[in-house]
């Protein structure tokens, strides 16, 4: 490998794939559907009680933590938060 040789960054590849705004949102979903399966296991609770804490279907949680690309509310973000004694951070960088 040419140690003087600088390649393109992941984000400059998907920038060029014009990709990079999809993959980014996928994986915020991923890292939020993960810390709060983890936070789920620590706590002991199932993806229902989390639902009932919130008032709403457990279906809608599964959504979530699916993170398939579905348009998520802030709302919802907001409660999950709430409920597991949390706070969500947004920020525009």
């Amino acid at each position: 490998m040419n140690p003087n040789h600088i390649g393109s960054t992941l984000d400059s590849f998907l920038e060029e794939e014009d990709i990079l705004e999809d993959v980014t949102t996928e994986a915020t979903l991923q890292v939020l559907a993960w810390q709060i399966k983890n936070d789920l296991e620590m706590k002991g609770l199932s993806k229902s009680q989390l639902a009932r804490s919130m008032g709403t279907s457990r279906s809608q949680i599964d959504r979530l933590m699916n993170a398939d690309g579905a348009d998520v509310k802030m709302s919802t973000l907001e409660n999950v938060a709430r409920v597991l004694n949390r706070k969500l951070k947004v920020e525009l960088v």
